[in-house]
């Protein structure tokens, strides 16, 4: 086999690929606004904070919808107007998810296990879209070995929640200060998990999902 040779100064990848999660209230639904051109698909109906920003979107309730929203996007011409895809949130599809899987089968250990594989494939999926991708996950709260509460995004089932940090290039931490203002976190610390697989992004950004792309991006 002949051996073909890259660079890595060529490679440019197809959209974003970015996980946010944060607590309740914390605004994460209207991240979406600042995304480039976005399509929600919701599966809490909680997306009265975008009312003002007349954004299109598909309703999620179930994993045969979200597959069919995803072939709609690879198919369809209507849906090359869209530079962005918004899952809100994954965290509630999961659940989702899970609760047909336990109609499927009196093994909860089982039903964990399809979720984990399910969820898994549905999740690559979107993210190999070539385009901006964005899903919104809840907060988990755990313990580290001192006792001390930390924080990640929350999925049901464990296997689910450890993987799901890997699938994406970009994890960040939507917080609310003592002040009232919000901040993402890009960088992990001793208590919060996040991640900046490309290495532009300070510490703390603010929460403007649109400048933080054209950042990762080197683009004006």
């Amino acid at each position: 086999m002949a051996v073909n040779l890259k660079s890595t100064s060529a490679c440019a990848p197809a959209g974003v690929k970015t996980l946010v999660y944060g607590a309740a209230g914390t605004g994460k639904t209207t991240l979406i606004a600042g995304m480039p051109t976005p399509l929600i698909l919701s599966a809490e109906s909680g997306l009265l904070s975008l009312q003002g920003s007349d954004l299109a979107y598909i309703e999620v309730n179930s994993v045969g919808d979200l597959r069919e929203a995803y072939k709609w996007l690879v198919g369809s011409q209507e849906a090359k107007h869209f530079e962005s895809v918004c899952l809100d949130s994954i965290s509630e599809i999961a659940e989702v998810c899970l609760g047909e899987q336990k109609a499927l089968t009196k093994d909860g250990r089982a039903a964990y296990g399809q979720l984990g594989t399910v969820m898994g494939e549905v999740i690559r999926a979107f993210r190999d879209l070539p385009l901006h991708v964005l899903l919104i996950a809840k907060l988990d709260k755990g313990a580290d070995e001192l006792g001390r509460i930390t924080y990640s995004p929350g999925m049901p089932g464990q296997m689910l929640t450890q993987s799901l940090p890997y699938f994406f290039d970009e994890v960040l931490a939507l917080r609310v200060t003592t002040t009232g203002e919000r901040e993402l976190l890009c960088h992990p610390d001793s208590l919060w998990l996040a991640k900046d697989r490309s290495g532009r992004l300070d510490r703390l950004e603010p929460p403007d999902l649109g400048a933080l792309i054209k950042k990762i991006r080197g683009t004006p």
